[in-house]
């Protein structure tokens, strides 16, 4: 489909209709991310970053998985980081592992 195509399409629809079509797009490029069962390449972390924008990074890197199924183990680290009990690079880079392990677990499930 061409440019021109989309944007005629585009320009017919209603402003629920151009969100849904926005949304799905989103679906369709964070899925591009990932050639076959694996990541391409996860996206990187940059320089300052805060909990909440590192799980939104994360969740960009790995779109399979669940998020509920990560949900408690991430809430514990963000809650450690908020009562002061463990920095925050610290905690990111453990998130970077919880999804990393979630991620290997679903692949080896995804192969037997």
């Amino acid at each position: 489909m061409s440019r021109d195509a989309l944007l005629r399409i585009w320009s017919t629809l209603g402003r629920n209709e151009r969100a849904s079509l926005l949304a799905y797009g989103e679906l369709l490029s964070e899925r591009a991310v990932f050639v076959g069962s694996s990541p391409a390449q996860p996206l990187s972390r940059p320089a300052e970053e805060t909990i909440v924008t590192a799980v939104r990074r994360l969740t960009r890197s790995y779109p399979t998985l669940d998020r509920r199924r990560l949900m408690a183990e991430v809430a514990e680290l963000m809650g450690a980081h908020v009562l002061g009990s463990r920095p925050l690079a610290e905690v990111i880079d453990e998130l970077e592992g919880v999804y990393e392990r979630h991620y290997r677990a679903q692949l080896s499930s995804d192969t037997i």
